[in-house]
């Protein structure tokens, strides 16, 4: 900066001068320093302007580079947020998967049990049908009976077989 040169030269004026005999006063040009002092007021603007702008430039890179942090800090915190709930959203996947499994189980056991009943008692129905068919068959038809027996019992045997299987 020009105003440091300026300074070292008034520096360099008043070391070169005189002494006064018996004290600390010195006998210096006065138009050379009102000179200087003339050069340093028109330079001082333009050097305060510098510095005025480079401080301003500093705090403009300052505020950017703070926005730029915060920007970086919260994109981070959004990825770990976006992060958390998604292996949130995965956890909850799987258990909703083993319920909805557990459920379908469940109800393919309620199911199997219902059609062994509904098949049991359809069958136990239908004997009951035939061993009353067979008992009025007995009373009503002689021989013809006999020969029907056989075949009716074999068909009783089948359906409790049948049932055994269910079971």
């Amino acid at each position: 900066m020009e105003i440091f040169t300026i300074i070292e030269t008034m520096e360099d004026v008043l070391e070169k001068s005189k002494n006064l005999l018996f004290s600390n006063k010195v006998v210096v040009d006065k138009e050379e320093l009102l000179d200087l002092i003339k050069e340093m007021r028109l330079k001082l603007p333009d050097e305060l302007k510098q510095a005025k702008w480079v401080k301003e430039e500093r705090q403009r890179i300052l505020v950017e580079a703070q926005k730029e942090a915060d920007g970086i800090v919260k994109e981070a915190e959004n990825r770990i947020i976006a992060m958390i709930d998604e292996h949130e959203i995965t956890r909850k996947a799987y258990e909703q998967k083993a319920e909805i499994i557990e459920t379908a189980n469940e109800m393919s056991r309620e199911i199997s049990k219902g059609t062994k009943d509904y098949a049991d008692n359809l069958l136990g129905n239908t004997e009951t049908v035939l061993q009353e068919t067979l008992g009025k068959l007995e009373e009503n038809i002689g021989e013809a009976l006999k020969l029907m027996e056989i075949s009716l019992e074999d068909a009783i045997k089948i359906i409790q077989n049948s049932r055994k299987e269910l079971k």
